[in-house]
């Protein structure tokens, strides 16, 4: 076996002693192997023409994610949303970076609005995750508000 082979062989056992010492009292992110993750999102609002409601737009990204291993929920104004990238065989590799994480995922997403939950659609193309929220339409429309005068007012006018 060459030297630098054994170098990075004995930095991989290292981080698993760690992640085995530690688990997750260092945080997601700091320590590897299977603690889990929290994907990167974009949450806007399109208003588009042509008669369409006007939606909430959250693109997750989920490169290397089974779509079948991602559940998505709406529970009120938040979306959540879950699921597992599982880590690559492992063969006999010696790595010299590793940063592509893996494990368990869940996130909550608010959406600072009511969504028509019925509707809602998700695509999955390219690693990236559309999920379309159309929003609640709110009712637009004018009242006239009477303005009850006391008696006591309306002598001393």
């Amino acid at each position: 076996m060459r030297p630098e082979r054994d170098l990075f062989a004995n930095f991989e056992r290292m981080r698993r002693e760690m992640d085995e010492l530690f688990g997750d009292v260092l945080g997601p992110g700091l320590t590897r192997g299977g603690g889990g993750f929290s994907p990167a999102v974009d949450v806007f609002y399109e208003n588009p023409t042509g008669g369409e409601p006007a939606r909430a737009v959250v693109h997750a990204e989920l490169a290397g994610i089974d779509p079948a291993e991602i559940s998505l929920e709406i529970e009120g104004r938040e979306l959540v949303l879950s699921g597992h990238r599982r880590a690559a065989e492992a063969d006999d590799r010696v790595y010299q970076q590793l940063e592509i994480d893996f494990g368990p995922f869940r996130r909550v997403i608010p959406l600072n609005a009511d969504v028509v939950a019925d509707e809602a659609r998700a695509t999955y193309r390219d690693g990236i995750l559309r999920i379309e929220l159309p929003l609640v339409q709110a009712e637009r429309r004018s009242r006239q508000v009477p303005i009850d005068v006391d008696a006591a007012d309306r002598s001393r006018s």
